[in-house]
């Protein structure tokens, strides 16, 4: 069964996910990464380009043809195809593929119609009975 991790409080959830998938990468691990549209994308697309400064993620779109060779799918669509590991949700409601994942990271943002929509998606996996952790993130000044 899919674990859940909320990350909440966080002043720049798209700069939190860059960070995570820094981490899952390092841990050779698979990632998608769910993005609510093509702007933010686009914003993680360049961050995982340009950071680190020594290297870059190798990551690409769903459609791409080589995404089943890449580690790191970064896209706005509403279906997965292939294999991942993890799923990091910037989304506001839970993606419909997400229990094909062995972890899925929730991250909230600071302002109020962020923090509803992840009580939501709090509840929808508690509904179902999912296994969830909790990490506070809103007293740190760049979380």
């Amino acid at each position: 069964m899919t674990t859940i991790e909320f990350y909440t409080g966080v002043a720049n959830p798209v700069l939190a996910a860059h960070r995570l998938a820094l981490k899952v990468f390092a841990a050779k691990r698979r990632l998608r990464i769910a993005t609510p549209d093509e702007a933010i994308t686009q914003s993680l697309d360049r961050m995982l380009w340009e950071q680190p400064e020594d290297g870059f993620i190798p990551h690409v779109g769903l459609a791409s043809s080589v995404s089943s060779l890449t580690p790191v799918i970064v896209d706005h669509t509403i279906d997965h195809e292939g294999v991942a590991d993890v799923l990091i949700n910037l989304c506001e409601t839970p993606p419909k593929y997400f229990a094909r994942f062995e972890r899925l990271i929730e991250i909230v943002g600071r302002d109020e119609p962020s923090a509803k929509a992840g009580r939501d998606r709090w509840q929808f996996y508690k509904t179902r009975g999912y296994a969830m952790t909790h990490v506070d993130l809103s007293k740190r000044a760049t979380a």
